[in-house]
């Protein structure tokens, strides 16, 4: 049966997906720049880019085009041959950050993945083998294989799948006495968010990052940055880690990489790369033509400084918008986060409620995501247009306005 007579709805995802999700009960069906229609036709201004995914908006130009004229040239090899789109992304992502090597993947979790195994090796092939311990903090998410679960901060999603990897160690988010309790000449890394995302959109403060690099200097071990949300572009630098004025040893990024394309990458240094070797570490899909291709175009038309500039013009219509929605209904205790990264943290008496409000913005035509039980959090397109901001911001305050009713 040709894919397109199969009709589909909301129900077939009961059926016939591992019930890992608990989707909204529209079925998105077209995107275009910040609105997205569903399968009625119903409009939606798109405040959550796919989990900070969609960087530039959907359908945009020129990634189409990248895809289509790629799409009909090369779409893989695997790493037995390499390929120029692999090629010229590596080159761009080097000649923009402290890094002197890549490897590429295909989502976050493999780009921290290949991080935290590259720092174990580093410290053993360097060191010691003895020296393997990993410092990560309370609330941290670093993806969902049995290694990057582990390493994340919430027991509840590496809970029941038998023994975690051991030597990894957990501590308070900037909290740097904390650190310095813990880390001792054992200790390979330390592995942190300069935002934590899923953890609630909490920046680390400047001498917190300060501090860890010290430290990790001090002790031999690795600074690793997970940029996978709060990279490319998302806090008004192309990464977050310019903001704090520090090296890191290694950085990840994912999601807007690709503006959509699946596709992620791992930077480091020439020294620290230089433990590795053929067989080692690797990947089938990863840095395949089609995706570098793609996340090629994405990163020319971030890096620009009209991208990048306008994520602050546009970080402060939201904030202006939400504190107008908070004189109104006084909901929020703060807002927080940098760049297009944004968190609504509810205050102590409406705390419970960031589900309903997520659920009541989809009724007003407006996706909207959450970061834990309190917070609503916002990673629209970094090009949203500002009518879009403003009529989203209107859907926004109807949705509260239901739910506080």
């Amino acid at each position: 049966m040709a894919a397109e007579n199969l009709a589909v709805s909301r129900e077939t995802f009961d059926n016939v997906i591992l019930p890992v999700y608990a989707p909204a009960q529209f079925v998105p069906v077209k995107g275009k720049g910040s609105r997205v229609w569903d399968q009625q036709g119903k409009e939606y201004i798109d405040f959550s880019g796919g989990i900070a995914v969609t960087a530039l908006g959907h359908c945009h130009p020129a990634l189409v085009e990248t895809l289509k004229s790629q799409g009909e040239t090369l779409w893989h090899t695997s790493n037995v041959f390499t390929n120029e789109p692999a090629l010229r992304l590596a080159s761009k992502l080097i000649a923009a950050t402290f890094a002197e090597r890549v490897f590429f993947g295909n989502s976050g979790a493999e780009a921290n993945e290949a991080a935290f195994k590259l720092a174990r090796y580093y410290a053993c092939k360097k060191h010691s083998p003895f020296k393997s311990k990993i410092i990560a903090f309370h609330n941290a998410f670093h993806g969902r294989t049995l290694f990057t679960v582990s390493v994340g901060g919430q027991p509840k999603y590496s809970d029941g799948f038998g023994p975690k990897p051991a030597d990894i160690v957990h501590v308070p988010f900037n909290d740097l006495a904390a650190v310095k309790a813990v880390i001792d000449d054992h200790t390979c890394a330390i592995v942190v968010e300069p935002i934590q995302g899923e953890g609630g959109v909490m920046p680390a403060t400047q001498e917190f990052m300060q501090g860890l690099r010290e430290l990790c200097d001090q002790h031999n071990a690795l600074l690793v940055l997970d940029e996978v949300q709060s990279g490319m572009g998302r806090s008004g630098k192309l990464f977050a880690y310019e903001h704090y004025g520090i090296k890191p040893d290694i950085i990840t990024t994912a999601k807007a990489l690709g503006g959509g394309f699946p596709v992620s990458a791992m930077l480091t240094t020439h020294e620290i790369a230089s433990v590795m070797a053929p067989g080692v570490h690797g990947t089938t899909y990863g840095g395949n033509p089609l995706a570098c291709a793609i996340a090629e175009t994405a990163l020319d038309i971030i890096n620009t400084p009209e991208v990048l500039n306008g994520v602050d013009a546009r970080r402060e219509q939201f904030v202006s918008a939400l504190q107008k929605i908070n004189e109104q209904f006084d909901i929020f205790s703060e807002i927080r986060g940098k760049g297009l990264l944004l968190g609504a943290v509810l205050n102590a008496q409406h705390a419970s409620k960031a589900r309903d409000i997520l659920n009541a913005s989809a009724a007003e035509g407006l996706m909207v995501l959450t970061a834990g039980s309190d917070v609503i959090r916002f990673v629209p397109s970094l090009v949203i247009e500002p009518t879009d901001i403003a009529e989203g911001m209107a859907r926004f305050a109807r949705a509260i306005a239901k739910v506080l009713n």
